[in-house]
């Protein structure tokens, strides 16, 4: 791997608004980061981009990248389902001597942590409630309501490893929440 940067890690159920706060701080120049795009192997949802969003690619080509070690690390989040991060995307990010920052789910997160604990900022963004965590996925429009459903469930079970992380930014407040994570960060990459 290259020279290493910092690794920061964003990670929180689905709709708790981390992707909003991720991309406030890729605004930021600042704080020198790139978004690490992780794998997926689903169809692109929206207006999303294979090698902007995620790096889009069947079952087979994942399980395959698996096989090859490829992976920093991925998870099957539902069957079938699989995300990940590819080491060559740390180390593209790395060789251009900026920091990371991902938006990951939790199991990522702490595996990142894990692997890199002296280089990482693991946040957890915890959001108001399950039920405000409904109504925001239910806004969205992209998924079917098993899925939300689904969502929802996982939620309870991603609620309870906040503790595991380095630090917990809640949610009541988008504005709140965007500056706090600035501070976070900034402090983080410039010691």
């Amino acid at each position: 791997m290259s020279k290493r940067g910092k690794l920061i890690v964003f990670s929180a159920p689905s709709g708790s608004g981390k992707t909003t706060i991720v991309r406030h701080l890729l605004s930021k120049e600042d704080l020198n980061l790139e978004f690490s795009i992780s794998a997926a192997s689903r169809e692109p949802r929206g207006e999303e981009a294979t090698g902007k969003d995620y790096y889009f690619m069947s079952t087979k080509e994942f399980k395959q990248h698996i096989k090859n070690d490829d992976f920093l690390e991925w998870e099957e989040v539902y069957r079938d389902n699989f995300y990940g991060t590819l080491k060559s995307e740390v180390d593209r990010i790395w060789a251009k001597g900026k920091n990371v920052i991902f938006d990951i789910d939790v199991v990522g997160g702490l595996r990142i942590k894990h692997k890199f604990p002296e280089e990482t900022l693991a946040v957890f963004v915890k959001p108001p409630s399950v039920d405000e965590l409904k109504r925001r996925l239910k806004e969205r429009s992209t998924e079917s309501e098993d899925k939300i459903n689904m969502r929802i469930a996982k939620a309870s079970v991603e609620l309870a490893t906040a503790p595991q992380f380095d630090t917990i930014i809640k949610n009541y407040d988008l504005d709140t929440a965007k500056e706090e994570a600035y501070r976070l960060v900034k402090d983080y990459v410039t010691k």
